[in-house]
This record gives structure tokens, C-alpha cells and sequence, in this order.
């Protein structure tokens, strides 16, 4: 037999004994409360009773203190007499299910009603002054005794309500000790039961449980189990998936510790690999910004060098005509000096400006790896916001139009958010068609399913679109992809995208050529902390504002 079954007839023997003491328990309750419920209500009866007999005798003693004092002003109110007959109405209700108490309460009634005739004509006697009548009134109330039968009637209804009170009182008292009864059973009967089966069930299981129970322990010390216990009831099977369950870790636990030991060493490759990384792109950058410093001053010389000769040319220039040259030769002279010397100092002076322009562009970009950020919750409408006003002049020459979408905030360095969101901007405006009206938006996308800690923004433009053939390059430096359109060094997009991947999101591009171009970047939700591993400190002096210069 399987144990589910021997459980089961162990639970239901005791579960029918059980429900039968609970249905007489609950019914011993019910009629406990029952009796309880009319003693209560005896009590109001009583009290009712009590509220009608009271006001009555009230009156009678005033009705004698006026007749004794003499007074001729007095009358009852007919609101007195309204009330005690709903006071009446109400001890009818309340034992309208006795006919005897409500036959009583009608006789009750009877007895105010004459009382209140006779009261009335007293009264009425009183006022006119036949104080003789109003005496002999009294005298008839001792023979007719009105009053004494209203106390009579009130008397034998208290008197049958108490004796309704006693018996209710009894049943309930009775009604109770039956519940003890049932409970001092159910309790008793319970334990015998519980007894009863857990001997029964403990004298076939108790033994094979405590082999499985110490398997079980094996299992969970990892050493070897005990063979396998006979039989075909769940102990069996439970004792057969204990054994399954040993074998199966065993093979886990070997296949673990070659992941583990395939993991270390991919996990040292790639520390390794980050390093070498992390020293090459310091080292880079490094190498920049020296070589940048380095070569700053020899562009210097060559600039002030091209002004002395300048003025040397200057110089020469008068000297030669004050010189006694011939005319053939003075302009001779006058033509290298106004045509090769001065084209040769103009080209040299641009390719030193140049120059220039290219190492402000590599001192640029090694900064931005160096640049401590200030992490903060940054309004990101705010920042668009400003960067539109500061290019007002550049879109009403454009003649563009820029939409905002509602844009929610994010978690980074507002100086960095603002270079980004400039270079963008500016891109999309400076490389705008001119053959249709130009359309700048920026707005947000929906994030990808799982990735709820970042934020993606879009800027899109209707422009002059990007080759095919230059998207995988877009974001490298010095990749100018419209140089004729608009000037710069093209580092504007190698700076946000080293910008955007310090912020722990990443920045790409969608574009048709002649249809217009997409970018998107991603940054941290401002309702989840920041993820990028560096110092929240001030930001450097070095982070101002960059033009967009990326194609």
C-alpha cells in the first residue's frame, strides 16, 4: 500500500470522529449563544417595563401634591402621554413572539388609558375649583383602585418576564456545559486518535525513514550512501532519487571544476588583456598630449620666424628702392619679393596655422580620457535647451527648424552631456541640405528588452546623409567626410564616442545619403546609480565646450 493511502486513512478515521465533535460543538455553541441572546433580551424587557411604570407613578404623586397644595393651573402634556404609549409599543415589540406577554402589554395599555380618563377628570375638576368633586375622586380611586391595577398589571409582567429570564438562564447554563463537554471530548478523543496513528504509521515507516533520512545526510556531507531500500512505496523512489541525485553531482561537480579551472584562466587572459589595453591607451594618450607639447613650440618659432621675414621683406622691400639698382633689376627684385617669398610666407603661415588647429584637436582628444567627471542627476532638457540657444545664429542662417521631444534626465557630468549633445547638434545643423527645408529632432527611442538602467537618445536630421562606404570609419579621428560643407579637424564624433563609452553607453548612427542621419547614444537612467568605475570630482578646466567638426 502506498504511504499517500496509509496517510490518508490515517487522517480521515480521526477527521470524521473530529467533524462529528465539531458539529455538536457548534451546536452546543449555537444554543449557548442563543440563550445568552434572550437573557439580554429579558434584561431590555424588563427595562421597558420598568421606563412605562415610572413616568406613571411620577404623575399620580404631582397629581396629588396640586390637588393637596390647592394649586387650579395644572394640566398633563399630551406629549407625556404619547410617549409612555410608545413606550408600550415598544414592550409589544419586543415580545411579540410571546402572545401571553403581548396580551399583558395590551392590558397595560388599558390600565394607562383609564388611568389617564381619570386624571384628566381630576384635572379638569381641579381648574374649575370644585375642590369637594376632586375629593370625592379620591375617594372613588380607593374603591375602583385604577392605579393599583396599572401597578398590577406591570407587576405580573416583570413577574412572568423574570420567570422567561430563569429559564433561558438555565438552558443556557446547560447549553454551556454541553460545550465543555464536547470540548473536554474533542480534545481527549483528538490526542487518543493522533496516538493511535502515529503508532500505526511509525511501527511500518519509522525504520526505512530514518535510512532515507540518513542518506539524505550523506547526501548533503557528500559522502557515499547506504544501499537501496526495498520496496515500491515513495520511500523506495525517494531512495532511488537520492542515490540518481548523488551520482548526478558527482558528474556536476566534476564538470565544475573544469569550468572553473577553463574560467580562471579565460578570467587572467582577459585581466590581461585589459591591462595591456588600459597601459596602451595611457600610453597613447600620453605620447599625444607630450608630442603635442612638444611640437607647439617649434610652430611657435616657425610663426614668429615668418613674421620676422615678413619684415625683413618689408625692409628689403624699401632697401631696394633707395638702391641704385637699375629699374630692370629693382623690379626684379620687387616681383620675387611680392610673388614667391610672400606666397611662400603665406603658405607657410597656413600650414602653421594648420598645424595648430590639428594639435589643439590631439590635445582634445587626450584629455577627454583624463578629465575627472562630476557624476549628478543632469536635466538633459536644459542642456539641449542651451546648447539651441547658443547656435540661434547658425540655425536662422540655416534656416532650419529644431523639434524637442520631452527628454528625461540622466546620471553623468553636465559638461561632458553638454559637449556631446553640441557636437550632435551641430553636426546635424551644419550639414543640413540646401535644396529642402532642414528638420533637426531630438528625442528619445524605447530602451532594448532587459536593458532598463540606460536612457537612448536620437538626434535626427533630413541632411545630406553619410556614405555607406565611411559608416564603419564615422567615428575614428580625423575623418572628414563633407570638408567643404563646414571647417574642422574631424575629432567632434571620436569625442563623443570616447565621452559617451565613459558614461557606461555607447554611441551609433543610422544615415541614407541625400536622406538624412540618425545618431543615437545611451546614457545611464537618472533612477539608477551610476556604473562607471571614476573619481566624482570637479571637472577639469579643460572641459569647454567643442564645435562640431566630426565630417
Amino acid at each position: 500500500m502506498r504511504l499517500t493511502t496509509k496517510g490518508l486513512l490515517l487522517i480521515a478515521i480521526p477527521a470524521v470522529f473530529e467533524l462529528a465533535l465539531l458539529s455538536g460543538l457548534m451546536k452546543a455553541q449555537s444554543d449557548a449563544e442563543q440563550a445568552e441572546q434572550w437573557s439580554l433580551h429579558s434584561e431590555d424587557v424588563l427595562r421597558q417595563t420598568a421606563s412605562i411604570l415610572a413616568p406613571v407613578l411620577l404623575e399620580s404623586v404631582r397629581l396629588r401634591g396640586t390637588v393637596v397644595s390647592g394649586t387650579r393651573d395644572t394640566s398633563t402634556p399630551v406629549m407625556f402621554w404619547m410617549d409612555v404609549d410608545r413606550r408600550i409599543d415598544r414592550l409589544a415589540e419586543l415580545v411579540a413572539d410571546n402572545p401571553t406577554q403581548v396580551e399583558r402589554a395590551a392590558q397595560i395599555r388599558q390600565s394607562v388609558q383609564a388611568y389617564r380618563q381619570w386624571s384628566d377628570r381630576v384635572q379638569d375638576l381641579v381648574r374649575s375649583g370644585r375642590r369637594r368633586d376632586v375629593l370625592q375622586r379620591f375617594r372613588d380611586l380607593a374603591a375602583t383602585d385604577v392605579l393599583d391595577a396599572f401597578r398590577a398589571q406591570i407587576a405580573a409582567f416583570q413577574a412572568e418576564e423574570r420567570r422567561l429570564d430563569s429559564v433561558r438562564s438555565a438552558e443556557a447554563a446547560a447549553a454551556r456545559e454541553r460545550q465543555q463537554s464536547l470540548i473536554v471530548a474533542a480534545v481527549v478523543g483528538s490526542l487518543v486518535f493522533v496516538a493511535i496513528a502515529f503508532w500505526i504509521f511509525a511501527r511500518g515507516v519509522r525504520g526505512r525513514l530514518a535510512l532515507l533520512s540518513d542518506n539524505a545526510s550523506r547526501l548533503a556531507s557528500n559522502e557515499p550512501l547506504a544501499p537501496l531500500t526495498a520496496g515500491n512505496d515513495e520511500i523506495a523512489r525517494l531512495d532511488l532519487t537520492l542515490h540518481m541525485t548523488s551520482r548526478r553531482l558527482l558528474e556536476a561537480e566534476r564538470q565544475q571544476a573544469r569550468f572553473q579551472s577553463d574560467l580562471g584562466r579565460h578570467a587572467a587572459e582577459l585581466a590581461q588583456t585589459n591591462e595591456t589595453l588600459r597601459q596602451q591607451t595611457q600610453e597613447n594618450e600620453t605620447f599625444i598630449y607630450s608630442v603635442s607639447h612638444d611640437l607647439r613650440a617649434p610652430l611657435v618659432n616657425l610663426q614668429g620666424f615668418s613674421k620676422e621675414l615678413i619684415h625683413a621683406c618689408d625692409d628689403l622691400r624699401e632697401g631696394v628702392r633707395e638702391s641704385s639698382l637699375t629699374p630692370q633689376q629693382r623690379e626684379r627684385v620687387e616681383q620675387l619679393i611680392d610673388g614667391d617669398i610672400s606666397e611662400a610666407l603665406h603658405f607657410l603661415q597656413t600650414a602653421v596655422l594648420r598645424a595648430s588647429h590639428i594639435i589643439d584637436a590631439l590635445l582634445r582628444l587626450s584629455r577627454v580620457g583624463r578629465v575627472e567627471y562630476r557624476r549628478q542627476q543632469v536635466e538633459v532638457r536644459d542642456i539641449v535647451q542651451r546648447v539651441i540657444d547658443a547656435m540661434q545664429a547658425t540655425i536662422r542662417d540655416r534656416r532650419a527648424r529644431v523639434i524637442v521631444q520631452p527628454l528625461p534626465p540622466v546620471w553623468g557630468d553636465p559638461t561632458a552631456l553638454e559637449q556631446i549633445f553640441a557636437n550632435l547638434v551641430g553636426n546635424a545643423i551644419n550639414y543640413l541640405s540646401p535644396h529642402r527645408t532642414g528638420i533637426v529632432e531630438i528625442g528619445t527611442a524605447p530602451a532594448p528588452p532587459g536593458v532598463q538602467t540606460l536612457r537612448i537618445f536620437y538626434v535626427k536630421d533630413n541632411g545630406l546623409g553619410i556614405p555607406a562606404v565611411a559608416m564603419p570609419r564615422l567615428f575614428s579621428a580625423f575623418q572628414r567626410l563633407h570638408g567643404n560643407v563646414a571647417a574642422g579637424e574631424g575629432i567632434g564624433l571620436a569625442l563623443v564616442r570616447r565621452m559617451v563609452e565613459r558614461h557606461g553607453g555607447r554611441v551609433w548612427a543610422e544615415s541614407t545619403e541625400d536622406v538624412g542621419t540618425t545618431f543615437y547614444l545611451s546614457l545611464p537612467d537618472a533612477a539608477a546609480p551610476s556604473r562607471v568605475d571614476e573619481p566624482e570630482t570637479e571637472a577639469s578646466a579643460d572641459g569647454h565646450a567643442l564645435g562640431a567638426d566630426a565630417r
